[in-house]
């Protein structure tokens, strides 16, 4: 485990509809969702701006856990988004926290052990807690990472618009294969041999001063901060691309980078070995790191940002 990215130990936890004491929320363990893996999620960051305490683009993440729980038919639970935005909220003000990772999960609890979860009851649960950088320092020098052999899941087999546990057993796959091979982290070709993303990350590659990403039919999770770099990229003006990316293009890119809520912009310097350009972090890649470091740290724009 990366250093600083325990779940360290706070003073509550919203779940069910409740703030209760940290070591009061527990699950059965023959709750549906350790067995099936029936639970959807979002990662959320919350940062101390020079605008005060926010939360990152909760209501986006919020959207997205809504839709992850209908895709899964986990939507028969009894709260609206704006209880859980306002969840997410209390817990990070009655943690005292400022800056935090915030994880919403949504999962088929106790109740019945058989495939279709039609007897275990949708729960629901807040927590937050410090965290460091995901991917460490690595992340700032130019991340050196490896294509999986394992396949990212085909849209035919599980849904991978919707954040859900299960899906990121295929993740699990791919990043401790490359981890054992001494790389930082994976990226996953899709059932059609195209680039997908990485093990918990969207990609970007640059080329010629034209920023690519796959599409969405790419087996991708629709990001909360690809959409933050694609709105930075167009505010800079550059031309971005979303189509389909052959696994060779990675190895002629100018610059490579991964984006996601946990390892925010971190730049790629080396795919298979194989140096992209200099090896160095691209101008680009800079550009767009600095500029949403820079939103982060002010805290701006502010619809952005839901205060404390």
């Amino acid at each position: 485990m990366v250093a600083g990215l325990e779940a360290v130990k706070q003073e509550k936890i919203w779940m069910n509809g409740k703030l209760i004491k940290w070591d009061d929320a527990k699950v059965h363990v023959l709750s549906h969702g350790l067995h099936y893996g029936t639970t959807v999620f979002e990662g959320i960051r919350c940062y101390d701006t020079k605008n005060g305490v926010g939360i990152f683009r909760l209501e986006e993440h919020i959207d997205r856990l809504f839709d992850s729980a209908k895709i899964y038919c986990m939507d028969d639970f009894a709260y609206s988004k704006k209880e859980l935005i306002k969840a997410c909220l209390d817990v990070i003000r009655e943690n005292n926290l400022k800056g935090a990772y915030v994880r919403p999960i949504i999962y088929k609890g106790y109740g019945g052990l058989t495939v279709i979860a039609k007897e275990s009851k949708t729960e629901v649960a807040i927590a937050a807690w410090p965290w460091g950088a995901y991917l460490g320092t690595a992340a700032q020098t130019g991340l050196s990472v490896k294509i999986s052999s394992w396949t990212k899941i085909a849209p035919n087999t599980m849904p991978t618009m919707a954040k859900a546990g299960s899906n990121y057993m295929n993740s699990q796959l791919a990043v401790m294969e490359v981890v054992r091979d001494g790389y930082d982290e994976a990226i996953l070709l899709d059932n059609e041999g195209f680039i997908s993303e990485g093990s918990g990350e969207n990609l970007f590659l640059v080329k010629d001063k034209i920023i690519y990403t796959p599409t969405i039919s790419s087996s991708i999770l629709n990001g909360i901060t690809r959409k933050t770099v694609l709105q930075i990229a167009k505010n800079f003006g550059y031309e971005v691309k979303e189509e389909k990316i052959p696994r060779e293009m990675i190895y002629i890119a100018d610059e490579a980078f991964f984006s996601g809520t946990a390892a925010e912009i971190s730049a790629i310097t080396k795919v298979d070995k194989i140096k992209i350009a200099d090896g160095k972090i691209g101008l680009v890649t800079g550009k767009i790191r600095d500029e949403f470091y820079r939103c982060i740290e002010i805290g701006e724009p502010k619809e952005w940002f839901s205060f404390i």
